[in-house]
């Protein structure tokens, strides 16, 4: 087994928590796991995405080669683009359907959506929407990464204990208002799928 997942959006979306929520989940399931960042000036809106490579086997480089991805997971649809040179022809790409319109000059939306349209494989989903129907806005990362879950060979199990790990210190409250995005995510995925 073997997954290479591209992580992009923009400072201050909850890029690097899913990255820390699928890491835990690959230890716990006794899985390899390596993972490279590039931090991006969140207080400026600048990108941020991180490589995540995870295997049963031993993983010699922590990047991920352009071609190789089997996924992009992306809080900004701008984002997800900028990275497709790394995606595999068959690769997914999981996307917010809303920019962040972080700079002057952001690309029309309809040109992006055509370009999303264009994958063979892409979910595209208002997450800021669904957060909010599952109770709170700031999980939007956590439905990103729920609608992920249907195309990411790790049980959902082990991403679930990964949420209870990484949000431990916050509180039950906050634990269950993850895995309720995380819930609605993959309801949203499957229904897609």
């Amino acid at each position: 087994m073997k997954i290479d997942i591209i992580l992009s959006g923009v400072g201050g979306q909850g890029i690097l928590s899913i990255a820390a929520v699928l890491g835990q989940a690959a230890v716990v399931a006794g899985l390899q796991m390596k993972q490279a960042e590039v931090h991006g000036m969140s207080q400026r809106g600048g990108d941020v995405q991180s490589h995540l490579r995870i295997s049963d086997r031993p993983i010699a480089s922590d990047l991920i080669a352009k071609g190789q991805a089997e996924m992009i997971l992306s809080l900004e649809p701008m984002e997800s683009l900028r990275y497709l040179p790394f995606l595999k022809k068959e690769g997914w790409v999981v996307t917010h359907s809303c920019p962040l319109g972080n700079i002057p000059d952001y690309p029309d939306m309809d040109r992006i959506g055509e370009e999303l349209g264009k994958l063979p494989h892409s979910v595209v989903l208002d997450v800021e929407r669904i957060s909010r129907e599952a109770g709170s806005p700031r999980t939007a990362n956590m439905v990103v990464l729920g609608a992920a879950i249907p195309f990411i060979p790790i049980e959902r199990k082990y991403i679930e204990e990964g949420i209870h790990r990484i949000f431990r210190r916050k509180g039950e409250d906050v634990i269950n208002m993850n895995l309720n995005a995380l819930s609605a995510g993959v309801n949203f995925a499957q229904r897609k799928a």
